[in-house]
């Protein structure tokens, strides 16, 4: 869009906050605004998305949480202002100057993150039912993924002569087989562990965190922008999405990510029961599993190779994952060793001052 096309398209949402732009360049669902006043960030979003995301946004303030690009009010007070179907937003641009390396970075985001969590935390009531609903749910669809692995790896095995993608398959079927194992474990371990509890711990959550949605100031402060996923749940799907995207790439000891996680351990620990039910939704193998159902059910408009590169990246993910997984799960079990050799040796200690 020409200069002149974007001063007068958005030259009328401006006018909103007194702001008379110089030259607007586009970036996307973003504008960086050029005025007397400084520079800004115009940003247009779906109209259904505006009012949760500024409540959100204003609760955590009133929490006392102040690193979150802050959004301007109009002139008469609102918070966006709707134009076109669409809501507009404005915020200061920042500078964003990377100061540091990609893991200090992600370092400072992952702790910025377990602030926000810590100080929006709140309990909510879950009844019984709901808590046996959602686990005996997960755990058939968890069953059914279980079935059809065994149900295809038969099928493989029938053939005399398998395709590309069977020969592949049969060789990742039992990565996939145990992490399924392992997920539901923890699954069934989680809801021993909780099944007569009637809360939860939830926080606001940004829903999309990334590098990209965490800028700094010309200061080296980070902040959190892009709120519009924001509500209330469990702190791990903060988490869990970051972690999936982060681990889609070529197969790597990701000894980064165990760091970023426990960075934000460190910060927000995870009670014994969050941590059961983080280890199971992390591990799950959905992705290739799904990618597996999608080629048995010739749904995908996909060729051969297609669909043996897809599984082949999915698979990836897979031993990326199991590979953080297992790190957790021997971080957790050391510190159970520890706390229960200090309990012990506390109990041996107040028998030997009694006697």
């Amino acid at each position: 869009m020409a200069k002149e096309n974007r001063l007068k398209k958005y030259g009328p949402i401006l006018k909103h906050y007194a702001l008379e732009p110089n030259f607007i360049e586009s970036f996307g669902s973003v504008q960086k605004v050029y005025s007397s006043k400084g520079v800004f960030s115009l940003k247009k979003i779906k109209a259904n998305h505006g009012a949760d995301f500024i409540r959100y946004i204003q609760q955590l303030y009133q929490m006392g949480y102040n690193r979150i690009v802050p959004i301007y009010p109009t002139v008469d007070g609102r918070y966006a202002v709707l134009h076109n179907q669409k809501l507009y937003y404005l915020m200061p641009w920042l500078a964003n100057e990377i100061k540091e390396d990609q893991f200090e970075r992600h370092q400072q985001m992952f702790r910025e993150l377990a602030r926000l969590h810590v100080l929006s935390t709140k309990e909510v009531e879950v009844s019984k039912e709901e808590r046996e609903e959602h686990y005996e749910n997960t755990l058939l669809e968890w069953e059914k993924q279980s079935e059809f692995l065994d149900g295809f790896i038969e099928t493989c095995e029938s053939r005399e002569y398998l395709s590309p993608y069977e020969l592949m398959f049969t060789q990742y079927y039992n990565d996939i087989a145990q992490a399924l194992t392992f997920s539901t474990k923890k699954l069934k371990d989680w809801y021993e562990k909780t099944k007569e509890e009637e809360k939860v711990r939830t926080a606001v959550i940004h829903g999309k965190i990334s590098t990209e949605h965490f800028l700094y100031d010309e200061r080296g402060y980070g902040y959190f922008l892009n709120f519009e996923e924001a509500k209330r749940s469990s702190p791990m799907h903060d988490l869990l999405p970051f972690l999936s995207r982060s681990l889609k790439t070529f197969p790597k000891r990701a000894d980064d990510a165990v760091d970023w996680i426990y960075t934000y351990f460190k910060h927000y620990p995870f009670r014994e029961d969050e941590m059961l039910l983080f280890q199971s939704y992390f591990a799950h193998p959905g992705p290739v599993i799904r990618a597996a159902e999608k080629y048995h059910n010739g749904k995908s408009k996909k060729n051969e190779r297609k669909h043996v590169e897809h599984i082949q990246r999915q698979f990836w993910l897979l031993k990326n994952t199991e590979y953080v997984a297992m790190r957790i799960d021997e971080i957790e079990r050391q510190k159970k060793q520890a706390q229960e050799a200090a309990e012990k040796a506390n109990a041996e200690q107040e028998g030997a001052q009694n006697g």
